[in-house]
């Protein structure tokens, strides 16, 4: 079994259409068609289901998949440490991070590593809450910047950087923008816009709401920050979102207001796998960015 078979049957399997892998990889069909080929005859069994020009993984395949791709994980990561044995100033760190994080926090770390470490390289992946602890679990990255941090999965260890409030963001001819602060129950008759079903921002603030005694009338769903934020300068309801996603500026027509009652917060901070060591470049980064939001508080205290 040779290296490029696998990652022609990946490619493969990927794509469900062999001319179509051939493309991608930069070879001929035939020479595709071949190694996958070989691979089933060494292997004994069918890999795929041939449908025309169209294929499909038979139930082994499915199977075999699965153990390749970790395999191939193993591969690069082996790669990657001896890579950066060499020299850790030259590594890639790959990092998760959700879109409440992606305009300041994020941003604003990476600047100052690599104001240090100008060399070093990032594969930056955007998703869910339960997504990213599950990518770092499965090293599919290195670490992930999110919030709040997990208290109860045994697989990643979580080391808080800050807490951070929310805040209210209503529309500017809102009833209440002249107020200097707000309790959540004053909005209890208001459309909320909020994330979907499943993303933890809006488990947070079902679940303030819940402790005042309302159920919120959800009326318009955002996948990301920027879109919930857009939704409310349009009028279409009121939201609360943590305050450093409106550090830079407010969105146009709308007002932020301080929630006091209850006061709604989240931790925030970075995981790492517990079952297994980061590589160097990795280990850097992370020792930098507890380091950076230790001095970033004593400095504002």
């Amino acid at each position: 079994m040779e290296l490029r078979q696998i990652q022609y049957f990946m490619e493969v399997a990927k794509r469900e259409h062999v001319t179509e892998a051939a493309v991608a990889l930069h070879v001929a069909q035939s020479a595709v068609s071949r190694q996958i080929f070989n691979l089933e005859l060494e292997l004994g069994v069918d890999l795929f289901f041939r449908e025309g020009r169209n294929v499909r993984l038979t139930p082994i395949g499915k199977i075999f998949l699965e153990h390749m791709e970790e395999a191939m994980t193993v591969i690069e990561n082996a790669r990657r440490e001896v890579d950066e044995y060499l020299d850790p100033e030259k590594g890639t760190i790959r990092i998760g991070f959700p879109s409440s994080l992606a305009a300041y926090t994020l941003p604003t770390v990476i600047s100052a590593f690599s104001r240090k470490h100008p060399d070093v390289k990032y594969q930056l992946r955007q998703g869910s809450y339960h997504s990213l602890i599950d990518g770092v679990i499965k090293g599919e990255m290195d670490m992930a910047l999110l919030g709040p941090v997990p208290k109860e999965e045994k697989k990643v260890h979580g080391h808080i950087l800050f807490t951070e409030k929310m805040v209210a963001l209503l529309p500017n001819r809102h009833k209440h923008t002249d107020k200097k602060s707000i309790n959540l129950s004053q909005l209890r008759d208001d459309s909320f816009v909020l994330f979907p079903n499943g993303y933890i921002l809006r488990e947070i603030i079902m679940n303030a709401c819940h402790q005042q005694g309302f159920q919120p009338n959800v009326s318009f769903e955002g996948e990301d920050i920027d879109a919930i934020k857009g939704l409310v300068s349009a009028g279409l309801g009121v939201t609360v979102i943590p305050e450093i996603t409106l550090i830079d500026s407010l969105p146009r027509q709308t007002v932020k207001i301080p929630v006091v009652d209850p006061q709604v917060t989240r931790t925030v901070g970075i995981i790492i796998p517990t079952d297994r060591e980061m590589l160097p470049t990795a280990k850097l980064f992370h020792e930098f960015i507890i380091e950076f939001f230790h001095m970033l508080g004593s400095f504002q205290n």
